[in-house]
């Protein structure tokens, strides 16, 4: 029995197009090209801010982060960027009695935006707040702390292999491997991912079969 369903954030519950646009923004180089360079270090299993190090060695993350800050450019999150389905999973999930929490790698304030979003979640929140980040152990211990349901009895849904699937099976969770953008798509078919995860699926909604089952 299903209790508690835990959600990714990144091409789980919101789309990435903005923060990859605004930072190709951030840096003077066309939005096209920061985008193949995510794809590309995606494919070699590398981590996504291995794009930005690309068009800037040496790179502060961290600082300009900062510096986008006090600039006005800071991150945002509005309906825009989440996907079609996840108000009407997330409420359909919340119906049905299951506990929803969202908790991915994402910073205080995108934390911050998302609640502002008032979705269908008893929580919201991420590894910025928390001070760890996924795929670390630690994260997914904090992630079954909140569930308040044993490993079994909580699903984590997300698309990375390396962030999501493995690691929360590792942790003993159940999984929901989730076919949506380059990360979903790319390992979608994948032996490994497939053997780890307990469902595949192209969208959300598709949860509310798999829990009444």
């Amino acid at each position: 029995m299903i209790e508690t369903i835990v959600f990714d954030i990144g091409e789980t519950i919101t789309r990435d197009d903005r923060y990859w646009a605004s930072w190709a923004d951030w840096l003077g180089v066309p939005r096209h090209s920061l985008s193949a360079l995510v794809g590309a270090v995606v494919a070699q299993g590398h981590d996504n801010a291995e794009a930005l190090r690309l068009v800037r060695p040496g790179i502060d993350i961290a600082g300009e982060y900062i510096a986008r800050d006090a600039a006005g450019f800071g991150e945002y999150l509005d309906e825009t960027d989440l996907y079609d389905d996840v108000r009407p999973a997330l409420s359909m999930l919340r119906e049905a009695g299951i506990r929803v929490i969202v908790a991915g790698n994402q910073t205080p304030r995108a934390a911050e935006l998302l609640r502002g979003l008032d979705l269908a979640a008893d929580l919201v929140v991420t590894s910025g707040e928390w001070g760890v980040a996924k795929p670390q152990r630690k994260f997914f211990q904090r992630v079954l702390d909140v569930a308040q349901a044993p490993p079994e009895r909580t699903v984590y849904v997300g698309d990375h292999p390396a962030n999501d699937v493995f690691p929360a099976k590792a942790a003993g969770l159940r999984v929901a491997h989730l076919r949506r953008g380059p990360w979903g798509h790319l390992w979608a078919d994948d032996p490994d991912v497939a053997a780890a995860a307990d469902w595949r699926i192209d969208n959300l909604t598709q949860l509310a079969e798999i829990v009444g089952a």
